[in-house]
C-alpha cells in the first residue's frame, strides 16, 4: 500500500503568464514542493538524506499532462505518491486539484536516480526502504536476472 501525501498551496501572481494562467513549468516546481513535503510527512527530509547518507534524489525524467488551467489566487492541492521503487530509482506520481471543488487540473510523473555527492548512481540506503519498498516489477526483474 502506497502512502499518499497531500500539499496545498495558493497560486502566486508571479507564477502566472500574461493571460493570467499558471505558466506550465511551475507545475514541475510544485511537484518538487509536494515531493519534499511527502518526505516530511513520512518522517525524514531530503536534507537528512544528503547530509547523513550522501544520497541525492536526482530528477532523470519529468512529465505533466494539463487538463485545465490554474489561475492566480487559486488554492491547489497536490496529491503525491510513490509509483515505483527500485534499487537505484524512485518514481512519483502527482495529481493536481483545484481545492474545494476537487477539479483535476493536471497529472504528472517524475523518475529519480539516487546518486552520491559526485553524481554517481548508488543504491537507496536500506534505512529508507521502509518508505520506498521495492515494487513487484523491480523484484521480478531482480529474480529473473539472478536466474539467467
Amino acid at each position: 500500500m502506497s502512502v499518499i501525501g497531500e500539499t496545498t498551496l495558493r497560486v502566486r501572481y508571479a507564477e502566472t503568464d500574461q493571460m493570467g494562467v499558471v505558466y506550465y513549468a511551475n507545475f514541475l516546481v510544485w511537484f518538487e514542493v509536494a515531493r519534499v513535503e511527502l518526505m516530511r510527512q513520512l518522517g525524514f527530509s531530503y536534507k537528512q538524506m544528503e547530509i547523513e547518507d550522501d544520497s541525492f534524489v536526482v530528477v532523470a525524467k519529468a512529465s505533466c499532462i494539463y487538463k485545465q488551467p490554474a489561475k492566480f489566487d487559486d488554492v491547489i492541492r497536490i496529491r503525491t505518491q510513490v509509483s515505483d521503487s527500485r534499487k537505484r530509482t524512485i518514481s512519483f506520481s502527482y495529481e493536481v486539484f483545484k481545492d474545494g471543488v476537487d477539479s483535476l487540473i493536471a497529472t504528472g510523473e517524475t523518475l529519480h536516480v539516487i546518486c552520491d555527492s559526485k553524481g554517481r548512481p548508488k543504491s537507496l540506503p536500506d534505512k529508507y526502504r521502509r518508505y520506498f519498498p521495492l515494487t513487484r516489477s523491480a523484484n521480478a526483474t531482480t529474480t529473473r536476472s539472478a536466474h539467467r
